[in-house]
């Protein structure tokens, strides 16, 4: 078997004068950070030139999705799913679904996405949002006095009786959405790479960034159609007066358009409600997923604890004149030289290994300043959320397990109600307003890797930190620099022209394709897993 069988190239191709990168929630990037399309990784693609990123996909199985990573551009569009299914020789834990749907649900603004950056930078909360999209259409028109005429809306088509997989991704911008189908149960089977414990729920708060597949049996008697629907959480109900997210679903015998009142979200005044959904949600310690041997083998509430950091967020506020976020005090500045090249090329200065592991008692400030990961160390990390919204958090090159999550302050008392068991693993989780969430990691990836807020508002004014975990043994496995490496920073001087780039001459403009669409992306990628 050849190297590219094992590989995936995602190929993209700039369609604006911009820069841009491209990551992939959840993707681990075995031993290759070199893909993860982030600015600590790689230098951004420039207007008109194409990069393909080739990527592992062993060892996992799950639903992701690939996305713009830059300034704000998700918010514009250029996302897509990754589906990486199990081999043949490791059964589903549940029967094969006679079909597979993915679904992509958001929060969207008016504003372009420059406007939004410009919002945050002075300051300004991104404020409500003016609707909800699935799979990047409106809403079907359940309310005459709240959806206009003539908006295009999602319909997906079904067979009675049959048994679909649901892929749901928030995609979205900063807001929490909530997902539900009339008069059908959501019976959960796996997050972002670990199949769960199967649950059936009526509705899922699913947070930005993260993912979860639902078997939704089409068990009704399809007297009329039946609303999808999305909804935004803790938005100010005295402001939201905009229409929720609806989408269709068509039984192929279905006698007439769906009508009536939308099936009831959560109550907005029980802050306990989505924690206690997503504490409810557990790890499948029976399954066999990328390997045949059960997910419940790694038994991580036995192994010793190498490192603990508390990270505390706090709310936007002024760094030397600009509005700014912060982990522990410090406002990530990503260096014009990408932290991989620094390190391949023994570059002094461009970052420290000096990230605090707990908030320190000083004014904020801005820094380039790394987590010093221990390799196959094991790492416990406590998010303690101080602002006033929900906050997800994710981590690249590695899956985390969720093991507690409570409204008030962390102590080292919290510990007694920490899952040792059966803690979901997932790579993005939300922590509450005045609460905290805890997770324990395996650093068993060696490369550098970026901890983020998802939440594109915090993210862009510095809420991020990258890990460093250095394999202090020669590992001829680890993949080394790309051929196709691009250059920047003080390595400047190493970069080539791009033979074949892309000519905007005879190219349309950004203003003239549709601002859904930010780069030539393929749909969707569709990976087996291989061993």
């Amino acid at each position: 078997m050849t190297l590219m069988s094992f590989l995936i190239g995602l190929s993209l191709t700039l369609l604006d004068i911009l820069w841009e990168l491209s990551s992939r929630n959840g993707v681990q990037n075995r031993k290759n950070s070199w893909q993860d399309g982030v600015l600590g990784t790689n230098c951004p693609i420039p207007a008109g030139w194409n990069w393909t990123y080739q990527f592992q996909v062993k060892d996992q199985i799950g639903s992701f999705f690939y996305f713009p990573s830059l300034n704000f551009q998700r918010a514009a569009g250029g996302y897509g799913g990754i589906i990486i299914n199990n081999r043949d020789v490791i059964p589903l834990p549940f029967a094969v679904p006679d079909g597979d749907i993915i679904v992509f649900i958001s929060d969207w603004y008016t504003k372009s996405h420059k406007e939004l950056r410009k919002h945050v930078e002075k300051g300004d909360d991104v404020g409500v949002p003016d609707g909800i999209l699935i799979n990047g259409f409106g809403p079907y028109r359940y309310d005459e006095a709240l959806v206009q005429e003539g908006i295009t809306y999602q319909i997906i088509n079904v067979e009675p009786g049959k048994t679909y997989r649901l892929r749901v991704h928030n995609v979205g911008i900063s807001t929490s959405l909530n997902f539900r189908i009339q008069n059908h149960n959501l019976l959960l089977v796996e997050t972002e790479g670990s199949y769960t414990v199967q649950q059936n729920y009526e509705n899922m708060d699913i947070h930005v960034g993260q993912s979860y597949s639902f078997l939704v049996t089409m068990d009704q008697n399809a007297s009329s159609d039946y609303y999808i629907v999305a909804s935004p959480r803790y938005v100010n109900s005295s402001a939201w007066t905009k229409a929720a997210g609806v989408a269709i679903l068509h039984y192929s015998n279905s006698q007439g358009p769906a009508s009536g009142s939308l099936p009831d979200p959560p109550n907005e005044q029980d802050i306990y409600f989505s924690m206690n959904q997503a504490r409810s949600i557990r790890w499948n310690v029976s399954a066999g997923a990328a390997r045949p041997n059960p997910q419940g083998s790694f038994k991580y509430g036995d192994i010793t604890v190498t490192d603990v950091y508390v990270i505390l967020n706090r709310p936007a506020e002024l760094i030397d004149g600009k509005w700014r976020t912060t982990l522990n005090g410090i406002s990530y500045l990503p260096p014009p030289t990408p932290l991989m090249l620094a390190q391949k090329y023994n570059i002094s200065g461009v970052y420290k290994l000096d990230f605090p592991n707990r908030p320190m008692n000083r004014p904020p400030k801005f820094d380039t300043s790394l987590i010093n990961g221990t390799f196959k160390g094991f790492m416990e990390i406590i998010f303690q959320n101080n602002d006033t919204t929900v906050q997800s958090y994710h981590m690249d090159g590695y899956a985390f397990f969720v093991v507690g999550m409570d409204f008030g302050v962390w102590t080292e008392n919290s510990r007694g109600t920490y899952n040792k068991w059966d803690g979901v693993a997932r790579c993005t989780i939300q922590v509450f307003p005045g609460a905290w969430t805890a997770i324990l990691v395996s650093l068993d990836n060696a490369g550098i890797w970026n901890l983020r807020a998802e939440n594109l508002n915090s993210w862009y004014l510095g809420q991020e930190v990258y890990m460093s975990v250095v394999n202090p043994e020669i590992d001829t496995s680890e993949v080394s620099l790309p051929d196709n490496a691009i250059y920047c920073g003080l390595l400047s001087s190493l970069q080539k022209d791009q033979a074949q780039r892309f000519k905007f001459s005879s190219a349309p403009t950004l203003q003239s394709v549709s601002r859904a669409v930010l780069l030539a992306l393929a749909a969707t990628l569709y990976a087996s897993f291989i061993r």
